[in-house]
């Protein structure tokens, strides 16, 4: 079996159609394995710990991948690698040499995502595709309200995908945070997994919340209906922020 690493990996996910491999554009891990074939001259499959959509971020996505010969100098393999990388916005920002059963899906023990907003009524320049941009005046108090909520275990069938393939609904939302700094607002998640488009789904009726589109009462009866068709429209991918996985 050789040796397995985890690599740890910021990237800007606005040209890319996500994460996993897809035959309709260029992903993240394919481009990957491309670059670390090159560096490492052997093939190479890396396991990635959280599956992003088209659009999506990550600050610190984390994969591994099993080799057989040894990575000798750690300063030497991420300036190589990230020579190769830098044009698609992509970089590896750590490597750590792991047991071989350390698994970086199925040993994760909580993931945290990111969702970036922007409250002001002129356009965005230097945050473009990195913020979702609402003009309408968002309620803090009324956004910490609907985020205490969303806290602790719960059934979360309406934010989740159609097309999600978990074996349960049923989540530990461990903590949701907001934190505010003049116009821009991250609301944070953490749990050990997610579905499949829950956190833009619960960003999508927070935000109907806090402009005031729903009252309080309104946004707990469609939490609790486990009805999608009821979930408001999720927000946009290039506010999310794959932000750290621990272990």
């Amino acid at each position: 079996m050789g040796h397995n690493y985890q690599i740890v990996i910021e990237y800007d996910g606005t040209n890319f159609v996500g994460w996993q491999y897809q035959k309709n554009g260029l992903s993240i891990q394919e481009v990957l394995e491309k670059k670390l074939k090159k560096v490492l001259k052997d093939k190479i499959r890396i396991i990635g710990a959280g599956r992003t959509d088209a659009g999506v971020h990550a600050l610190e996505q984390s994969a591994n991948f099993f080799i057989n010969k040894k990575i000798e100098n750690k300063k030497v393999f991420l300036n190589s690698i990230n020579y190769f990388l830098s044009k698609h916005l992509i970089s590896i920002i750590d490597i750590k040499k792991k047991k071989l059963n350390f698994h970086s899906r199925y040993s994760a023990k909580e993931r945290i995502y990111e969702y970036r907003i922007t409250n002001r009524y002129s356009s965005l320049a230097l945050n473009k595709n990195r913020t979702w941009l609402i003009k309408k005046k968002l309620n803090i108090d009324l956004l910490k309200m609907g985020a205490k909520i969303l806290q602790g275990n719960h059934n979360f069938s309406t934010f989740r995908a159609s097309s999600c393939t978990a074996t349960s609904p049923i989540k530990k939302m461990n903590k949701v945070k907001i934190i505010k700094k003049g116009k821009d607002i991250t609301i944070q998640f953490q749990s050990k997994s997610f579905l499949q488009n829950q956190v833009r789904s619960m960003v999508g009726c927070l935000k109907y919340l806090s402009c005031k589109d729903w009252n309080l009462k309104k946004f707990k009866k469609v939490f609790k209906s486990k009805n999608r068709k009821l979930c408001a429209p999720p927000a946009p991918a290039c506010g999310l922020y794959l932000a750290k996985i621990k272990y």
